[in-house]
């Protein structure tokens, strides 16, 4: 267990990152997990059975003070770090010509600083391993939806998986964006119904996390775009 591999979930209370927790610590991989509700990260251990590879972290992925702290913890519980994975993510539904901007500072910062952050704080121990930066994105970081800002945000997020690879593929560091199409998962809470047609589960998507991550060394695998069939745009 001491040399198995140690991964870093964040937002990974719920939904994708709950999932992507779930299949590491199956395929016998160490997972810290952030998040900002105590009480979900407890619900999420308590789900889990309170293994002994699971480390959970309380934390805004948005301040760097936590993200630094968070990769501290880490390395002090697990002693190295393989794989980040920049999952949280916010979006407020609505539009830039008739949205209330209230919201849209949480969301940005959350999707386009967050990612940032990781990386900053988790390259010197990712160079160390050789290891890989997952960053979630979405197919809306693809396809330009009407005043969509929470589109936005994920087409920043493509864009920095693409300039991060471009930094750290010297040192070794892969680089992994996934960008999943509709999903159910607590996302579409805010929303307040599910779109219509068949989506895809929070456990689909972590099969191509977790796939991505487990790939032969040598082998960068960058980009991962996942829709439901049936999803048109």
């Amino acid at each position: 267990m001491s040399d198995s591999q140690v991964a870093l979930v964040t937002g990974g209370g719920s939904g994708i990152g709950a999932a992507v927790a779930r299949q590491l610590l199956d395929a016998g991989h160490r997972v810290a997990v952030t998040g900002r509700g105590e009480e979900r990260l407890r619900d999420l251990a308590e789900e889990l059975g309170r293994p002994e590879g699971l480390l959970t972290l309380a934390g805004d992925t948005a301040v760097y003070d936590d993200v630094r702290a968070a990769v501290d913890s880490t390395l002090k519980a697990f002693g190295r770090l393989d794989t980040v994975v920049a999952n949280a993510g916010s979006a407020t539904h609505d539009t830039v010509a008739e949205g209330d901007p209230d919201g849209w500072r949480d969301m940005v910062l959350t999707n386009v600083l967050g990612p940032a952050l990781l990386i900053r704080a988790s390259i010197d121990a990712l160079k160390e391993t050789r290891g890989r930066i997952v960053l979630i994105g979405s197919v809306a970081g693809f396809v330009h939806g009407p005043g969509n800002l929470y589109g936005a945000t994920k087409w920043a997020v493509t864009g920095l998986a693409e300039n991060t690879r471009r930094q750290v593929t010297e040192w070794g560091v892969g680089v992994t964006l996934v960008a999943p199409g509709r999903t159910e998962t607590p996302f579409w809470d805010s929303y307040g119904s599910l779109p219509p047609g068949h989506l895809l589960t929070a456990g689909q998507i972590a099969d191509s996390v977790v796939w991505a991550i487990r790939q032969p060394a040598g082998v960068d695998v960058n980009t991962v775009v996942i829709r439901p069939v049936g999803q048109p745009v």
